[in-house]
């Protein structure tokens, strides 16, 4: 028996030597008992080729005239080597297309990859606290979106993206615990856990519906349980305690519910309601 020319692809190859390492990894320093120490990183867009792996779209797609781009930028004095995601929002609909009843967004997110040897490639997140991100943001209110192996594709588990620092470097961290569950836009109930066993993809998009310009920089984004002390060192950073974390976690899903709410009374949430299955339905709730 011969292997096909799809399994000897270098990418096909490359994954699974990559995922055999990681497992490797995991036996021999015992992380499965104890738990990781360092940094797992999910994308680091310090090269073209890694922007290549993100797949920007907007409303434009689908008839809008909102523009994107999510372009590589090279290192150049202070400045990291990163990726630039940027465009226009525009809430203008198509005259010819009366199905079109709303627009006005904009995001990326990491291509689905390929599979390995030990099946589809999915991240294994459950082990770590939080999400973090290095980034430079223009102040507009980003929303970080994560896809899991769900039983409804369209799940979407989404968090604020709360720069502290607009228009300059820092790293935002966000606790895995505090996404919201939602589908079109539209909150879901029950929320339940995200499967961060089983995660797909991660990106950012932006759907305020606010016409006008955004710019924002992304160099690497990274499950972990604590930052490193050069990232806490780089801007001053205070980690909240552990009696302030459970109301500052109420606090930043209330104000995603709000933030929804606000974008759904602008018009850029879905008309119908969202559904667990074909059969049966959950109720939704409407911001």
């Amino acid at each position: 028996m011969r292997p096909t020319p799809h399994l000897l692809a270098r990418g096909f190859l490359g994954r699974s030597v990559e995922e055999f390492m990681r497992r490797s990894r995991i036996a021999i320093t015992f992380e499965a008992l104890s738990g990781p120490t360092g940094p797992f990183p999910l994308i680091t867009l310090d090269t073209a080729d890694a922007t290549q792996d993100c797949k920007p779209f907007s409303d434009a797609d689908t008839g809008g005239f909102s523009t994107v781009h999510l372009d590589f930028v090279p290192a150049a004095g202070p400045e990291p080597a990163h990726a630039r995601f940027h465009g226009r929002i525009s809430t203008e609909l198509p005259r010819d297309r009366p199905e079109i009843q709303r627009t006005g967004y904009a995001a990326w997110r990491t291509r689905d990859r390929g599979p390995t040897l030990f099946g589809r490639s999915l991240w294994d997140i459950d082990p770590y606290l939080y999400l973090a991100m290095r980034i430079k943001s223009d102040g507009r209110k980003y929303l970080v979106n994560v896809q899991t192996e769900s039983v409804i594709a369209t799940d979407i588990h989404q968090h604020r993206l709360y720069a502290r620092r607009p228009t300059e470097w820092e790293t935002v961290v966000i606790q895995w615990h505090d996404f919201v569950r939602t589908n079109h836009g539209t909150v879901v109930e029950p929320q339940g856990e995200m499967l961060r066993q089983r995660v797909r993809t991660v990106g950012i998009g932006l759907t305020d519906r606010i016409p006008g310009p955004f710019d924002l920089r992304i160099q690497r984004m990274w499950a972990t349980n604590a930052l490193s002390p050069e990232d806490l060192r780089e801007d001053g950073r205070v980690e909240p305690t552990a009696d302030e974390r459970p109301h500052a976690a109420a606090s930043v899903s209330s104000s995603l519910y709000d933030d929804l709410r606000e974008s759904r009374r602008r018009g850029s949430g879905p008309a119908r309601k969202t559904t667990e299955s074909s059969s049966a339905k959950r109720p939704t709730s409407s911001p």
